[in-house]
C-alpha cells in the first residue's frame, strides 16, 4: 500500500533546489577566487613600477599636476559655458542706429546721442601714427598674444601700484572689444571671466586685422560717438584721413575714458592725456622723440562744443533708452528724431550740486563714495536725475538699475498694505512689538532693545523692525509684495521672511515713483521722462499722454495716514535733517545691513525725490545711515528747489504753507527789495576760497605782531547752505 505522506513530485522539486543552491554557491566561490587571482596579477604588474626616494616625490607631484588639471579644465567648461551662449546667435550688441537730439522741458537744446558712427574706412587708410598711438596706449603687444595679454596686465598693475601715471589699460583690445560686442558695462566679476572667454573666441573666428577694425569702429569715443571716424569728425571737423599726429594722439587717449577726458569736457585733460599718448608712442618705439615734438608744441584744438559739456548725460542715456523703445514700436523709416524731455535744467544742477557736494565733503569720513537721486514731480514728470557723482569716470547709472536693498525705506510698503488689508488700523492704533520669531529668524530692532506696546505712527516714526514683521506675520507678506508691485516697483524680488524689512532689490527711479503716489493723491504714478518725439522734418511720432496711467492704487485714507506717519518721521523721527522751513516735507529713511545701503525717499507738495548713498562694490560703510548724508543731500535739494515758487500742502499733513504773493507796486512806489537765496557755490570755487582762508590765517599766524596794526580779524565761518 503506497504511503499517503510520499509524494514523488515534491521530492522532485527539492532535489532541483538544492543542485541550484550548490552551483551558487560553487559560482561564488569560484567569482571570489578569481577576483583574488586577478588582483594578485594586478599587485604583481605594478610591482615592477614600484619606486622609492626622490623619484617618488616628482611622480607624487606629476600625478597630483595632472589631477588639478582635471579638476581646472571641468571649471573652466563651467565657466565658459555662459560667455559662449552669447554667441550662439551669431550676433553682435546692435550698433547704435538713430540720431537724436534731445530738449529739456523748455524746448531748448541739452544733448545728443544715437548715430554719430562710421566705418567706411578700410584699416590700410587709417593713418598709420593713429593705428601705432591706439597700439601703444591700449595695447602694445596686441599682435603677440591670444586675446589675453598677461604681461601687459602685470606691467599695468605694476604701473600702478608704484603710483605712475601712465594710460596703459590692463585688458587687451580683444576684451575691450569683447565687452562691446557681447556684454554690457556693469563692473562684475562674472562679467570679466565672459570678457576673457569672448576675447580667446575673437582670436579665434578672427584675425587680428578684422580685431582692431572692429574696435576702432565700435568703441565709444565720448560725445555720443562710436569709433574713431564719428570722433574725428565730431571733435575736429575733419576726416579720420585728415587728422595729424596730435588729433591722433587725442583720439587715442579717448578709448579708456571716454568722456573723462573728451576734449569739449575737459580740454586740458584731454590734452595733458594726448601728450602722454605720445610718450607711449616713443616708449614703444613706434616714432622718435624728435618725430613728436610738434605734436608736442601743437597740441591739437578741438571745436568748441562747450554748451554740451553741461549736459545731464545720466538722464540722456536714460531717455535714449526709452526713445529708441518707443521709435522702434512705431515702424517709421526715419532715423534722426527730436526728443522733448521733462528735464529741468535748474533743478537738474541742483540736484547735482546736492548729491555730488555731500559726497565730496563727508564721503570720505563715512567710506561712501557713489549716490544717485532722482526728482520727480508728483505726477510723475521726471525734473531731475543723477546717476553718479562723476559721468566722466563711471557712465553706470545706479538711479535706474534695480540693484539695491532699501531697508526701512520699504517699511512704506507694509504699512501702506497694513491700512489697505486690515480696516481697522490707523495711525493711533496699538499693536505688538514684541519680537516673533519666524522659523529660526528673529528680527532685532536698530537698537537691539525689545518693544512692547506700540501705536503703528510711532513704530514707523521710530523705524522700529519688530512691528512690520509682525504685520507681515498677521496679514502675510504676499500682499506686501503685491501693493508694492501695484503702486511702483517694476522688477521682481522673492517673497522671503525678512521682505518686511527691505530684503528686495529695487531702484532708485521706483522708489521715487512708489512715494510719488501718496503725493498724488494715491493716484498711480509711474516716472516719466518723454513728452513728445518727431522726426527732423517734424513729423510726430509720439506725444505722452498725462492721462494714461491715471488709476487709483490708494485709497485716500490710506493716504492721508501715510503721509502724516511720514510727516512724524521728519518731524521728530529719524528723518528730522529734512525739515525745511516754511515747507512741509514728508519722507521715511532706509539703512541696510551692515551699512551697504543709505535711503531717504520723500515729498513735499511739489516735487518727490529719492536719495540713495553707498558704494559700486557693496562695501560697508561706516555707518552710514539713512537720516545722515540721504537726508542731508535731500533737504539741500528742496531747499534749492522751493526758493521763490508757490508752496503747495500735503494731503493729510496739518501744515500751511506761506502764502505765495507777488507784489503790485503802485507808479512811483519803491519797492522793498526781496531776500533770495544766495547761489550755491561751485566746488572748485569753493576749494579756492578755502585756500584764500588758509593762507590768510597763515599769514595772521605767522605775523602776530603786524595783526594790531592790520587790525584784520578772523571772519565768521559762514552758514552752509
Amino acid at each position: 500500500m503506497q504511503d499517503p505522506f510520499y509524494h514523488k513530485e515534491k521530492r522532485r522539486k527539492k532535489t532541483r533546489m538544492l543542485a541550484a543552491d550548490a552551483w551558487l554557491d560553487s559560482a561564488m566561490y569560484e567569482f571570489g577566487q578569481s577576483l583574488g587571482r586577478g588582483y594578485t596579477r594586478v599587485e604583481d604588474f605594478f610591482s615592477r613600477f614600484r619606486i622609492s626616494g626622490i623619484k617618488r616625490l616628482f611622480v607624487e607631484i606629476v600625478s597630483d599636476g595632472f589631477s588639478f588639471l582635471a579638476i581646472g579644465m571641468v571649471l573652466m567648461t563651467a565657466l565658459a559655458l555662459p560667455a559662449f551662449d552669447a554667441t550662439a546667435t551669431g550676433r553682435f550688441n546692435k550698433a547704435e542706429d538713430f540720431a537724436v537730439t534731445f530738449l529739456d522741458r523748455y524746448g531748448n537744446e541739452i544733448g545728443r546721442r544715437g548715430i554719430r558712427s562710421d566705418d567706411s574706412y578700410p584699416l590700410d587708410k587709417l593713418p598709420d601714427y593713429f593705428v601705432k598711438a591706439a597700439l601703444a596706449t591700449e595695447d602694445r603687444r596686441f599682435y603677440d598674444h591670444w586675446g589675453i595679454d598677461p604681461i601687459g596686465t602685470l606691467r599695468a598693475l605694476m604701473s600702478n601700484a608704484q603710483g605712475e601715471n601712465s594710460t596703459q589699460g590692463g585688458s587687451s583690445i580683444t576684451q575691450q572689444l569683447a565687452k562691446n560686442l557681447f556684454l554690457s558695462s556693469e563692473r562684475t566679476l562674472e562679467r570679466k571671466i565672459k570678457e576673457a572667454f569672448l576675447a580667446v573666441w575673437l582670436e579665434w573666428h578672427y584675425s587680428k586685422d578684422e580685431i582692431l577694425k572692429l574696435y576702432f569702429d565700435r568703441a565709444y569715443m565720448g560725445g555720443g560717438n562710436f569709433g574713431a571716424a564719428a570722433a574725428a569728425e565730431f571733435y575736429f571737423g575733419k576726416k579720420i584721413t585728415d587728422v595729424n599726429l596730435a588729433e591722433a594722439a587725442m583720439l587715442a587717449g579717448l578709448f579708456k575714458a571716454p568722456t573723462k577726458y573728451a576734449p569739449h569736457v575737459d580740454l586740458a585733460a584731454a590734452r595733458g592725456r594726448a601728450n602722454l599718448v605720445l610718450s607711449n608712442l616713443v616708449d614703444a618705439g613706434f616714432l622718435t622723440e624728435g618725430q613728436v615734438t610738434a605734436a608736442r608744441r601743437n597740441p591739437a584744438t578741438p571745436i568748441d562744443r562747450s554748451a554740451e559739456a553741461n549736459s545731464p548725460n545720466y538722464f540722456l542715456d536714460y531717455a535714449f533708452e526709452e526713445a529708441k523703445k518707443i521709435i522702434e514700436a512705431s515702424g517709421t523709416t526715419s532715423n534722426t528724431f527730436v526728443v522733448r524731455t521733462t528735464i529741468d535744467p535748474v533743478l537738474q544742477s541742483y540736484a547735482e550740486d546736492s548729491v555730488t557736494s555731500v559726497v565730496r565733503e563727508q564721503g570720505e569720513a563715512y567710506n561712501v563714495s557713489q549716490a544717485a537721486m532722482v526728482v520727480l514731480e508728483p505726477t510723475g514728470p521726471i525734473r531731475a536725475m543723477v546717476g553718479g557723482v562723476d559721468y566722466g569716470k563711471s557712465q553706470f547709472n545706479r538711479s535706474i538699475v534695480p540693484n539695491r536693498q532699501p531697508g526701512s525705506a520699504f517699511k512704506l510698503f507694509d504699512y501702506g498694505a497694513a491700512f489697505e488689508n486690515i480696516p481697522e488700523y490707523d495711525p493711533d492704533t496699538v499693536v505688538s512689538g514684541a519680537t516673533q520669531c519666524i522659523g529660526n529668524w528673529c528680527p532685532q530692532n536698530y537698537s537691539r532693545n525689545a518693544v512692547g506696546r506700540i501705536s503703528l505712527i510711532s513704530a514707523f516714526q521710530q523705524s522700529i523692525n519688530t512691528v512690520p514683521v509682525n504685520l507681515s506675520i498677521k496679514m502675510g507678506r504676499q500682499p506686501i509684495a503685491d501693493f508694492a508691485h501695484k503702486i511702483g516697483i517694476t522688477n521682481d524680488f522673492p517673497v522671503t521672511r525678512s521682505l518686511a524689512l527691505g530684503a528686495a532689490s529695487v531702484s532708485v527711479i521706483d522708489m521715487a515713483s512708489s512715494y510719488a503716489v501718496f503725493a498724488n493723491q494715491g493716484y498711480k504714478t509711474p516716472a516719466y521722462g518723454i513728452t513728445r518725439i518727431t522726426t527732423l522734418s517734424g513729423e510726430p511720432i509720439f506725444d505722452a499722454d498725462p492721462e494714461a496711467h491715471l488709476e487709483r492704487v490708494v485709497s485716500d485714507q490710506t493716504v492721508r495716514y501715510m503721509n502724516r506717519m511720514m510727516r512724524a518721521v521728519v518731524e521728530s523721527g529719524t528723518g528730522r535733517r529734512a525739515l525745511i522751513d516754511g515747507v512741509p516735507s514728508v519722507g521715511k529713511t532706509g539703512t541696510t545691513s551692515s551699512y551697504r545701503d543709505a535711503w531717504f525717499c520723500g515729498f513735499t507738495g511739489n516735487y518727490v525725490a529719492a536719495v540713495w548713498f553707498g558704494n559700486d562694490d557693496y562695501r560697508p560703510t561706516k555707518t552710514l545711515t539713512g537720516g545722515l548724508l540721504p537726508t542731508i543731500a535731500w533737504q539741500k535739494f528742496m531747499a534749492y528747489a522751493h526758493t521763490n515758487i508757490e508752496i503747495k500742502p500735503v494731503e493729510g499733513v496739518d501744515f500751511k504753507p506761506a502764502p505765495f504773493v507777488i507784489a503790485n507796486a503802485e507808479e512811483g512806489q519803491p519797492i522793498a527789495p526781496v531776500v533770495e537765496r544766495p547761489p550755491g557755490l561751485k566746488p572748485g570755487a569753493a576749494d579756492k576760497l578755502l585756500e584764500v582762508a588758509d593762507r590768510l590765517r597763515n599769514a595772521l599766524n605767522g605775523g602776530a605782531g603786524n595783526q594790531a596794526a592790520l587790525a584784520v580779524t578772523s571772519p565768521a565761518p559762514a552758514k552752509a547752505l
